[in-house]
């Protein structure tokens, strides 16, 4: 099988190394950090390595966004992912590799949950985005000093509350002041589309792998 291939494979079945024990087919064989290594060491391009890594992330994306794949899944995906775009850090830096843009993301004031926003984070940066995560809890001010500091990134703000999914508002509102033209998505379980249209969001998705189509048509 084709080495690029073979990348592709290992991320959508989380085979992050050849240590890794899942998936139990696939025990012994070389997972995504070695493979990906072996690609670049035998000159291959960085930019195909990259496209093999958004391949894998788009197929376990579609599954887990039509409920044939689950939260763990898409997890040790994205964790095998990671050990591949690792590899292909030093190219971003050199400009080899461009980036697609810079997605700013956060759990809004009031909220502590992230295996949503995480998911979001390494599906986001593994179709090739510059991720830069606030983490839970983020109150207005710091997402608009975040796009101070990166001007041109797009926001993504998650909520898993009800109770707190009116604060997505105060924030678009604090963003919109300072940086009128910034695009902001939102998500979360309790999130809609109408939602996303009564508060004047820019899109809205209800799983990680809509969330990179949403961002790619934003920049077309």
């Amino acid at each position: 099988m084709e080495m690029l291939e073979q990348i592709a494979i290992c991320v959508e079945n989380g085979k992050g190394n050849l240590a890794s024990p899942y998936p139990p087919s696939m025990k012994g064989q070389p997972g995504v950090d070695e493979l990906v290594k072996q690609a670049l060491d035998g000159n291959e391009s960085p930019d195909k390595v990259l496209d093999a890594l958004v391949k894998g992330m788009a197929v376990i994306g579609d599954k887990f966004g039509q409920g044939k794949a689950f939260v763990p899944q898409m997890l040790l995906s994205a964790k095998a992912m990671s050990a591949g775009m690792a590899h292909l850090k030093p190219y971003f830096s050199s400009g080899e590799v461009k980036r697609k843009g810079t997605f700013i993301i956060g759990t809004v004031c009031g909220d502590l949950h992230d295996i949503g926003k995480n998911l979001v984070a390494m599906t986001v940066e593994g179709s090739g985005w510059e991720v830069i995560d606030l983490g839970v809890d983020v109150k207005p001010e710091k997402f608009v000093e975040a796009i101070t500091q990166h001007p041109d990134s797009v926001v993504g703000l998650s909520a898993l509350l009800t109770t707190t999914m009116g604060n997505m508002e105060v924030i678009l509102k604090s963003i919109r002041e300072k940086h009128p033209d910034t695009k902001v998505i939102i998500g979360g379980a309790p999130i809609s589309q109408d939602f996303s249209n009564s508060i004047g969001a820019s899109g809205y998705s209800s799983n990680p792998q809509g969330a990179v189509e949403l961002l790619n048509r934003l920049i077309a």
